[in-house]
């Protein structure tokens, strides 16, 4: 494959969407870094990238503290010009009001918004000298509404989008796009299955269409990507073809 020399950063590689989007942005080319909690778990998907001819650098990252986003980074820019940071955090968690603890009530914002605010801050500070770059935040429904039961990821989810706008109108007329993505579906993985099979039993599963499969989302953030800034989107929606909203 053409090799770019430029890197993708995806805060928050998971074994479902954040691995689709870091296949799908080595598959174009670039360098990925890839970070989550447990760095063990990206074996897979070093193995994957690997395996297709693509580079990938997996590291151990807690995106919730300064001095490991900053170093993650950094490390990223080092190798090559950090073109995307893809901020995809999750923190999705359902308590009633009344069980939200203020200990669940802060790491969820530690994780959903805090982490989104010092990836995209410190994205900003490698591209701004360059004059250029892509800076995309994954959001959920929750970004724009808040749930039963749902009041601790919704607040960090709102807090997210808010700092993305403000990035994006920032950021924007000095050449960095800064986009915001908005799932608004159940992502079709093994715990949404799991959770929709327990709430509405095993019909709720006969139509695949209704579930939006983890590539799906690594498109939508490669279609962001490649967007003239003659007609750049803040924020796009996607939902499979059946969902109610």
């Amino acid at each position: 494959m053409p090799r770019r020399n430029a890197t993708a950063a995806v805060i928050g590689a998971g074994d479902f969407i954040g691995s689709e989007i870091a296949k799908k942005f080595a598959a174009e080319g670039f360098s990925i870094f890839a970070g989550r909690r447990n760095g063990e778990k990206l074996a897979p998907l070093v193995k994957d990238i690997e395996a297709a001819g693509g580079e990938i650098h997996a590291r151990s990252l807690d995106a919730r503290k300064e001095e490991e986003v900053i170093a993650f980074l950094n490390d990223a820019d080092k190798h090559a010009p950090l073109e995307v940071c893809i901020f995809n955090v999750g923190a999705n968690v359902n308590f009633p009001i009344l069980d939200t603890t203020e200990r669940v009530f802060r790491k969820v914002w530690e994780m959903a918004c805090y982490s989104g605010f010092l990836a995209g801050r410190e994205a900003a500070r490698l591209m701004l000298p360059r004059g250029g770059g892509k800076i995309f935040f994954t959001g959920a429904t929750a970004s724009l509404r808040g749930g039963s039961g749902f009041a601790a990821f919704a607040s960090a989810k709102f807090g997210l989008r808010a700092v993305a706008q403000a990035m994006a109108r920032e950021l924007g007329p000095k050449n960095i796009h800064v986009a915001h993505l908005i799932i608004d579906s159940g992502v079709d993985t093994a715990w949404v299955r799991e959770r929709r099979e327990q709430l509405w039993g095993k019909e709720a599963l006969d139509n695949p269409d209704l579930l939006m499969p983890p590539s799906s989302v690594a498109d939508a953030y490669w279609q962001l990507y490649q967007q003239p800034k003659s007609a750049w989107t803040f924020e796009m929606e996607i939902r499979p073809f059946g969902e109610k909203w």
